[in-house]
């Protein structure tokens, strides 16, 4: 056995996990990564069986700092998740990395840093900072010479040859598709392994994008956003390499946390979502207690 494989997720090293990560995505099947944005909903996607996970930049900061996504957050919040994520999984992980943060320095230090964190793939798009949401209007971009810089920053800073760039244009919603395709093909020369032309609104112009785009996709899964939500083997027939659902799980559990505690203020007990929930044992088992035990005791006087 390899050293400390058998330490927990959590206190072991994870070495190939880019490596893993551009493997999935050049194979013919579409990679479903779900959000995540924390340890608790990062353990849920690893134990769900998903080959990946995506660290959304919206649930970061709605649950570390109570704010929208709307550039509220900074890269030091960002990469201090990053890497408590990354540490306890054992599947590779993708992070949102807004528009990297500054110049091409600050994009430079992004991804260098982001990659010693254990991150395998880094997302970086072209909006002027602030930033917003994909799916919310009021989004500015910068001009495609200045995000052709960020990609070719991004892509010079990394050691690791795997780790996987991936470059974001908002450009659909107010310049139209063929701007955002244009936008595309240019991060691709400049070096990006994914391309990822958010809101596409209409299934005609997802499978437009990738009859036109000459390099892996990216399709984002937004519940009530403006982009169809389709199935697995709908988007791999559309030509995309991978899918993220970003906030499925945030969405799920404010609207059954809401639903608990509404029924706890109510009834005075939480009997009605025992059957919904974990129990006692369950969670600790979710987090491999057995095997922090088990480590612990090996040197316990």
């Amino acid at each position: 056995m390899t050293k400390h494989q058998d330490y927990p997720v959590g206190l072991r090293g994870h070495p190939g996990k880019s490596r893993r990560l551009r493997q999935q995505i050049a194979a013919k099947s579409l990679l479903m990564v779900p959000g995540c944005f924390d340890c608790l909903t990062a353990k849920l996607v690893n134990k769900a069986g998903f080959s990946a996970a995506y660290l959304t930049g919206s649930g970061l900061s709605m649950s570390s700092l109570g704010a929208p996504d709307m550039g509220v957050i900074s890269f030091a919040e960002v990469l201090e998740r990053a890497q408590r994520i990354a540490d306890s999984v054992d599947i590779p992980l993708i992070c949102d990395a807004d528009t990297g943060y500054g110049g091409p320095i600050n994009v430079i230090r992004t991804v260098r840093d982001l990659e010693r964190a254990g991150v395998s793939g880094i997302q970086i798009e072209d909006q002027a900072w602030p930033k917003k949401c994909g799916h919310e209007p009021g989004r500015k971009l910068v001009d495609q010479a200045e995000m052709v810089g960020r990609i070719k920053a991004a892509v010079d800073a990394r050691v690791d040859e795997d780790l996987v760039i991936i470059a974001r244009t908002d450009a659909r919603t107010t310049y139209g598709l063929d701007d955002a395709l244009e936008r595309a093909a240019r991060y691709q020369e400049a070096g990006a392994d994914v391309l990822f032309v958010e809101s596409p609104e209409s299934e005609a112009e997802m499978r437009r994008l990738n009859e036109v785009l000459g390099a892996p996709t990216l399709a984002n899964m937004v519940e009530g956003g403006r982009t169809p939500v389709l199935a697995a083997n709908e988007l791999e027939g559309l030509g995309y390499a991978l899918a993220i659902y970003p906030n499925s799980l945030t969405r799920l559990i404010a609207s059954e946390g809401a639903r608990m505690l509404a029924t706890l203020k109510q009834d005075g007990s939480t009997a009605g979502f025992a059957d919904r929930m974990l129990d006692h044992r369950g969670l600790w088992d979710l987090f491999d207690y057995p095997q922090w035990t088990e480590l612990e005791d090996r040197f316990s006087k």
